[in-house]
């Protein structure tokens, strides 16, 4: 005999997840022109989307984003790497030294390598000898601080246009123009067009004075993301990082992926200092980091452990890195309406998704960059040079009651412990 059963219905859990496609980005993509466009016209500040911004926000972008990268590959293995600032201050000096000495591409080869070199020394300390990842992290800063400082004196005193502090010039790497195309959205960027000319500004960014080095670090997001996410290497490599006792059950060589893993991030954080000292400075300085490392410990954080979100979170703190070396106060008070904007339409979604605490946060936060936009006609200085660092505040204060680290990132893991 049949019995009648009620249909099932579906639960939030079981209901599909958004997938970001190609038609969604470019939607997303038209959507952030559009918005610019009006913040242009209704601030009068036309710096605000132009070429020469969206190329200083992806000079400035690329070395946030490539030190969180890093930091994506050793904390989807299970090792927090918190010492990814001393791995750029190596990759500056190996970029100054060898880029010096022996050329550019040597530079970035070098920069790899001692980069490497750093990641290496933290993968012995936190996997093999079980020391806490923090403490690692923060001993390997200071040894990197102090160690760049002595080699720079070594390498650097008595070369001309050199000192204890800094390297001579660099040669520079190729740049790639397509004047076929730079030119004519030039003219069109002229305009001021509503949309027409902001999209016709990000466009001529992307084909004005390119770097090679630039064009590769964009194409190691698409390779991590292939690498981890659709190789069995990769699974194998996140295991680690979600169960690491279950990857060794199961024949995984829980200690050489993440050697494998911390080593990466060493190298991709010393091309990040590479990238400090053969592009954006064209020389090696003393200090030259400015904590990136952490800024970009913080975007990889936003991300969501994800190469996507990721390169978001990195070009939203070279955007207002970017506004305030190029406008100061005037331009970053322009985005202050901007971004109590997007606050307030925040916390409205988050209240929809029962995200209650986040969305009175996002609120609390709107209403106030909303008043200190309306009694105010230009930013501090001082103000504006926190900006980049009062933006990693804001949005992980916002974004943090939706991210989800791997489960056992941070652990202390010893061999046969599945057993």
């Amino acid at each position: 005999m049949s019995v009648a059963t009620d249909p099932v219905v579906g639960t939030p859990a079981a209901k599909r997840r958004f997938r970001l496609s190609w038609p969604w980005m470019l939607i997303g993509i038209a959507g952030i022109l559009v918005v610019m466009s009006v913040l242009r016209l209704v601030t009068g500040v036309d710096d605000l989307d132009s070429s020469g911004t969206i190329r200083a926000t992806l000079i400035a972008a690329v070395p946030i984003g490539l030190a969180g990268l890093g930091g994506l590959w050793s904390e989807r293995a299970g090792v927090v790497n918190i010492g990814l600032e001393g791995m750029m201050m190596l990759g500056t000096f190996g970029a100054g030294y060898f880029g010096y000495f022996y050329g550019p591409w040597q530079g970035v080869v070098g920069a790899i390598l001692l980069g490497a070199a750093g990641g290496l020394l933290h993968a012995v300390a936190t996997v093999y000898f079980g020391v806490d990842h923090i403490v690692s992290g923060v001993a390997i800063n200071i040894i990197a601080a102090g160690a760049v400082q002595f080699l720079a004196g070594m390498a650097f005193s008595g070369v001309p246009g050199g000192g204890q502090t800094q390297s001579p010039p660099i040669e520079r790497l190729p740049s790639i123009t397509i004047s076929g195309l730079s030119d004519p959205l030039g003219d069109i960027e002229q305009k001021h067009w509503f949309f027409v000319s902001d999209a016709a500004s990000v466009l001529r960014a992307l084909v004005t004075n390119m770097s090679v080095l630039t064009i590769i670090a964009f194409s190691l997001f698409i390779v991590t993301w292939w690498v981890l996410w659709r190789t069995a290497f990769g699974l194998r490599l996140r295991s680690c990082g979600e169960s690491p006792a279950a990857a060794e059950s199961l024949g995984v060589n829980v200690y050489r992926y993440k050697f494998v893993a911390v080593t990466t991030s060493g190298a991709l954080a010393g091309l990040a200092g590479g990238f400090l000292a053969l592009v954006a400075a064209n020389a090696f300085r003393d200090g030259q980091t400015g904590g990136r490392g952490y800024i970009g410990l913080a975007a990889m954080i936003f991300g969501n452990w994800r190469p996507g979100g990721l390169f978001a979170g990195a070009t939203l703190f070279g955007y207002t890195e970017s506004l305030r070396l190029r406008g100061g106060g005037e331009t970053v008070h322009a985005l202050l309406l901007l971004v109590a904007v997007f606050l307030v339409l925040l916390a409205v979604w988050q209240w929809r998704r029962h995200g209650q605490r986040s969305a009175l946060i996002a609120a609390l936060l709107g209403i106030l960059v909303a008043g200190i936009y309306a009694i105010s006609d230009e930013v501090p200085n001082e103000l504006a040079t926190m900006a980049p660092y009062l933006t990693t505040l804001i949005v992980l204060a916002v974004f943090s009651q939706n991210l989800r680290m791997p489960a056992a990132d941070g652990e202390i893991y010893r061999k046969g412990s599945a057993g």
